[in-house]
């Protein structure tokens, strides 16, 4: 990680803060002390929040104060939307179906920076670089993400896939750009180019390629249908899982870590398996160890502790804190109630959202949002929103 990120511990005024919030969030009244606001447009003043974080409901988003979970700001915005964080300390990138737009949560409203295209798609941050991929025109949009202040779209590199179809990219701290390879009946693995893109690797060895993580070394893992694909020192490895059908297509990394976390299904044909069981591949030895957790979780379940701690939200209700090296589980935090994941993907379900030791946890089914201090393991606070919740992410600056 090239910029540190600001690190703080959970203390009596935070608990504190946590009372006064739950008592100001309760009952379903905003706990706004702005004013609603149309889409984009900036309120007379915003409000100050630290740490901010963002959630999705259905008409729009929330900008919340990180630390006291006190909601700043309603920002109106029809539609499926999807949040990923910008790279640096006051934005966040929102996913619309028109294309990617930026919000910034200073303002709490929409700069004037778009990326229009159709279906906006993975945004990876890495080296200081945010990477955007937008599946219906297999475009690459590669920026520094200090660059988005001033509100004027970034000056930045960009690269056109053969062929549309659902991708990732990111750029590593050398200048090459690892980019997915596909088309949108069938994806197939990854190339690699240089600084002035041309391609110097492939591998096309992947199948059903999706998703992307970062390990410790800078190891890049590509989730396939059958393994993970990883991009280390200017070659391709191919892990393999141990079922002919073992996909991982979501992975969390670390960059204290040298292993990856995944998910891992086996079913082909269910039309959404619920699996039990999580992938963790050490980049360095190549091997892949599978756990079983006893519960089942979503895509949205998996993230990484300050530490390397490997962290996934299971259905029932429990934050599994995960040693990578050896597989145990060090740790179970109840945090929400038991819950099952809908077979629409799109449709709202507790959610994991890590920066630095806090653990962020929404509950839409009591339109609540939950903080837990990872190192301690314990729930710090919990508020309730005025409307049930779905995607959640925050800023986070340096990757």
């Amino acid at each position: 990680m090239n910029k540190p990120i600001r690190t703080r511990a959970i203390t009596g005024t935070a608990l504190a803060l946590a009372v006064s919030a739950v008592l100001t969030a309760c009952g379903g009244e905003s706990t706004s002390s702005s004013d609603t606001k149309a889409e984009g447009t900036p309120q007379a003043k915003a409000v100050a929040v630290k740490d901010p974080l963002v959630a999705t409901f259905d008409g729009g988003m929330y900008v919340l104060d990180g630390e006291s979970l006190k909601l700043a700001a309603t920002v109106e915005l029809p539609g499926f939307n999807r949040l990923n964080p910008a790279g640096d300390d006051s934005h966040v990138m929102v996913s619309t179906d028109a294309g990617f737009r930026v919000l910034s949560v200073t303002e709490q409203a929409f700069t004037g920076i778009e990326y229009k295209g159709a279906k906006p798609g993975h945004v990876v941050r890495h080296a200081d670089k945010t990477v955007l991929f937008t599946d219906g025109t297999g475009e690459v949009n590669v920026f520094d993400p200090d660059d988005l202040e001033g509100g004027k779209k970034p000056q930045g590199r960009t690269y056109t896939s053969a062929e549309p179809h659902h991708g990732v990219a990111i750029e590593l701290s050398n200048g090459e750009l690892l980019s997915t390879l596909g088309t949108e009946e069938k994806r197939t693995g990854a190339l690699v180019l240089d600084k002035n893109n041309k391609e110097i690797k492939r591998n096309e060895k992947c199948p059903g390629v999706h998703g992307e993580a970062a390990a410790k070394g800078e190891a890049i893992g590509i989730g396939c249908e059958d393994g993970i694909l990883i991009y280390k020192d200017g070659k391709f490895t191919k892990v393999d899982a141990p079922d002919d059908y073992g996909r991982i297509g979501n992975q969390s990394g670390s960059d204290v870590s040298p292993i990856l976390l995944g998910d891992y299904k086996t079913d082909p044909e269910a039309e959404l398996e619920r699996p039990t069981r999580i992938s963790l591949i050490n980049t360095e030895t190549g091997k892949l160890r599978l756990v079983d957790l006893g519960t089942s979780y979503s895509f949205r379940s998996l993230g990484r502790g300050p530490n390397g701690e490997a962290l996934l939200l299971g259905t029932n209700g429990t934050l599994h804190v995960i040693d990578p090296e050896t597989g145990k589980v060090d740790k179970k935090i109840p945090v929400v109630d038991e819950w099952q994941e809908p077979l629409d993907w799109q449709q709202p379900r507790p959610t994991l959202f890590v920066r630095d030791d806090i653990a962020y946890v929404s509950e839409p089914g009591k339109r609540k949002l939950h903080t837990i201090d990872i190192e301690s393991g314990k729930k710090v606070m919990s508020v309730t929103l005025p409307k049930s919740t779905n995607e959640l992410s925050g800023v986070v600056a340096g990757h």
